[in-house]
């Protein structure tokens, strides 16, 4: 499965190359991250919980930046294994541009299943695909941004702490 998609994000590229870098973002990101660690030199542990179609499984993976170019490009590298459920293993090249209103983020996604994931059909497991890409992508914005009106007060706490962070520095 691949896709590829924009986004435009309120915040210098500074900030989103930092989101991009950091676990705390990156376990508030990923949908169904319990547990992210590491850094970019040594690569990222994650543990994710998820639920496709009818299996449920729990991947222990890694994740690993490369091709960086600080503050404009890079690609993360990722491969997690789920038990009897199977494997996932994917990658996104991340590309970052100035806009007048912040950064625009350009992502190429690229996936694979095997095991009993696999068997599901490549249209539940494309359509989990694209939509895990989605969210991850929109939680970022959704960390980096803050809320927006109409947001539920509880939701809205959430959003905007790495920049909260970040400005009282």
């Amino acid at each position: 499965m691949q896709m590829s998609d924009t986004r435009e994000i309120a915040a210098d590229r500074a900030t989103v190359w930092a989101a991009l870098l950091s676990p705390e973002v990156l376990k508030e990101c990923v949908p169904g991250a319990t547990e992210v660690t590491g850094t970019p030199e040594d690569g990222f542990e994650a543990v994710v919980t998820q639920k496709v179609g009818p299996v449920k499984a729990t991947f222990k993976g890694a994740v690993s930046v490369s091709n960086m170019v600080e503050l404009q490009s890079l690609t993360l590298t990722g491969e997690g294994k789920g038990g009897a459920a199977g494997f996932a293993k994917g990658g996104a090249d991340v590309r970052l541009e100035d806009t007048e209103t912040g950064t625009r983020l350009i992502y190429d996604v690229e996936a694979k299943v095997g095991g009993k994931l696999a068997q599901l059909g490549s249209r539940i497991v494309d359509g989990f695909a694209k939509k895990m890409a989605d969210q991850f992508f929109s939680n970022l914005e959704a960390v980096i941004e803050g809320p927006k009106d109409g947001d539920d007060a509880p939701e809205a706490e959430k959003k905007g702490w790495l920049k909260r962070m970040i400005s009282k520095d």
